[in-house]
């Protein structure tokens, strides 16, 4: 028997973990276009809150990180192309005046043609590609392998005047401050506190509609389970998304926040063991994706985050993730004498990424493997979220 836990995850070493992180010149590259995206569009909104939106003075947008990014899941893609790498740029306006409960409908309109326009003249002058297909972001390709994703939002104004921005910080370029410039990604946040203070965003549809929206709420929720289950949540989380990337080339299959959310409700730690962590929680993963995916700290429960996948794709979901875990299990199980064998079925999984070292498995005793077979499953108590304060 094998731990396998050091091909995964391990320190002073290159291994699976550190090969599907973004690099940090990866980084650097989309943290430079987001920058060159909000210097662009302050000014240019702000001037044209009058003149275009009909509003009834200036107001300056706001800017938030969001996805992958604020919760720090984001992955390599396994396959370039088709897949790519993004980054979640949301813009926010106060708006002084709501009708049925949000912004007036001819601004959702206004708002989307007011941006796309002023991102053209940008790309234009940047050599990127704008796409305006998507019906509730607008698009912009700043490379071959990656992309930025603007969705358009609106908050009550008097909310907006008790929302102070945190100051900016210079990029870090150096790989000695590396922790530095991952703290930097946000600096033109909202402080936590301060956002869920807001209430009512409504985000912007391209048809012209106006849809109720909380961008911050699964980030949120996903954060205080990092806290509550450890970083090892986090590495499971970037696996599983690796290993969709890899068996679902197009990028059909489960959504990234409906792997996180289903790993995080049933998400028990193994110390020091990510390899049984990891297989604990495809098995559970290959139950959970057969059906609705809903949890009740988020949007109060009302959502089903696997509605991408129809029946037929649940069960090709469910059936892969049940592959994983059997094929976990028995690299783990293989005799001492055939760990490249163990390390096969690993890359067979997981792809190429996971390096083919030998010295880097360890015979196993048994008694922690003991572990990854746990009692019945039950119901998950409802855990709000508790990050403010």
């Amino acid at each position: 028997m094998f731990k396998l836990n050091r091909l995964l995850f391990a320190t002073a070493e290159e291994v699976f973990i550190d090969c599907i992180k973004p690099t940090m010149a990866q980084r650097q590259v989309l943290f430079d276009a987001k920058n060159e995206i909000r210097n662009h569009l302050r000014p240019r909104i702000r001037e044209a809150t009058i003149k275009v939106l009909g509003m009834d003075k200036s107001v300056t947008p706001r800017f938030r990180t969001q996805g992958s990014w604020s919760y720090k899941t984001c992955v390599q893609p396994a396959w370039h192309p088709p897949q790519e790498m993004d980054w979640d740029f949301g813009v926010y306006l106060p708006v002084s005046v709501w009708e049925d409960g949000g912004p007036t409908h001819a601004m959702a309109k206004l708002y989307f043609k007011l941006v796309e326009g002023l991102l053209q003249d940008l790309c234009n002058e940047k050599g990127w590609k704008l796409y305006s297909g998507k019906d509730t972001c607008i698009r912009v390709q700043i490379n071959a392998w990656a992309h930025i994703d603007i969705p358009l939002y609106a908050a009550p104004e008097e909310q907006f005047a008790q929302i102070v921005e945190r100051g900016a910080f210079d990029a870090v370029r150096t790989l000695d401050a590396r922790e530095a410039l991952v703290a930097n990604f946000e600096e033109e946040d909202f402080t936590l506190q301060q956002w869920e203070d807001m209430v009512d965003i409504m985000m912007a549809t391209r048809a012209g509609e106006w849809q109720q929206s909380d961008p911050e709420e699964v980030s949120r929720w996903f954060l205080d389970r990092i806290e509550e289950h450890t970083e090892q949540l986090r590495r499971v989380c970037r696996y599983l998304k690796a290993w969709r990337d890899l068996h679902w080339k197009a990028g059909d299959g489960p959504t990234s926040v409906c792997i996180m959310i289903a790993v995080a409700q049933t998400f028990e730690p193994q110390r020091g063991r990510d390899d049984l962590a990891l297989e604990k929680s495809a098995r559970a993963l290959a139950i959970t994706l057969k059906g609705n995916v809903h949890e009740a700290g988020i949007a109060e429960g009302k959502e089903d985050f696997n509605k991408r996948l129809d029946a037929d794709r649940r069960q090709l979901a469910s059936s892969r993730a049940a592959t994983l875990a059997s094929q976990l299990q028995a690299a783990r199980l293989k005799a001492s004498h055939l760990v490249g064998d163990a390390i096969d079925i690993l890359c067979g999984q997981l792809g190429d990424r996971v390096p083919y070292r030998t010295d880097l498995v360890e015979l196993d005793s048994g008694e922690d493997a003991v572990r990854v077979v746990g009692a019945d499953r039950v119901s998950r108590p409802v855990v709000k979220s508790t990050s403010a304060g």
